[in-house]
């Protein structure tokens, strides 16, 4: 009985892990530490025991999904033409724009910094792009295919991040289950 209330603890965690990661936080962070934990208590000759593989393959998705997402704004940029200095601000306007987008969206409840999270990370990283590549002497209209490059690119991330981690959840479910 014990074992199930872990077991049933471990995914209850895993979910918030998840939720964090729509939040744009590090969720498959808490997803992978909160498995290696479980699979450190819990004794391997349980019938809920998770093996190290596991986590291990769960500490290789979080590290790709952290890449995807960081990296989708500026290869955005990148793909559409952009300088290398357009796609450094599309990755530092994203970051920070995520950061704001979350203080933003908190006064409508669970929905509100969800979204205005990932919307702002979007537009940081355009902003980013297009900023880098004015600098870098484009002109308006060629910075802001790139502007827009780089947003696309970083919702397509962002949403990669998201699958990662439902992966992430699947993969530690089947196991118990296992």
């Amino acid at each position: 009985m014990i074992t199930f209330f872990f077991a049933l603890l471990l995914i209850v965690v895993l979910l918030i892990g998840w939720a964090l990661t729509l939040f744009g936080m590090p969720g498959n962070w808490l997803m992978a530490l909160a498995t290696a934990v479980y699979a450190y208590l819990m004794p391997a000759e349980s019938a809920a025991a998770i093996g190290w593989k596991v986590v291990v393959v769960l500490i290789i998705l979080a590290a790709m999904g952290e890449i995807i997402e960081l990296l989708a704004g500026s290869m955005g940029a990148a793909r559409a033409g952009g300088s290398k200095r357009g796609a450094v601000l599309a990755l530092l306007g994203s970051i920070t724009g995520g950061i704001v987008g979350i203080f933003i969206g908190m006064p409508i409840p669970l929905v509100g910094p969800i979204f205005a999270a990932l919307l702002f990370a979007a537009g940081g990283a355009m902003t980013g792009a297009i900023i880098g590549e004015i600098w870098a002497g484009r002109r308006l209209d060629a910075s802001w295919q790139i502007g827009k490059a780089a947003f696309v690119g970083r919702l397509v991330g962002t949403l990669g991040k998201i699958l990662i981690a439902a992966v992430m959840l699947a993969l530690v479910v089947a196991s118990l289950l296992l």
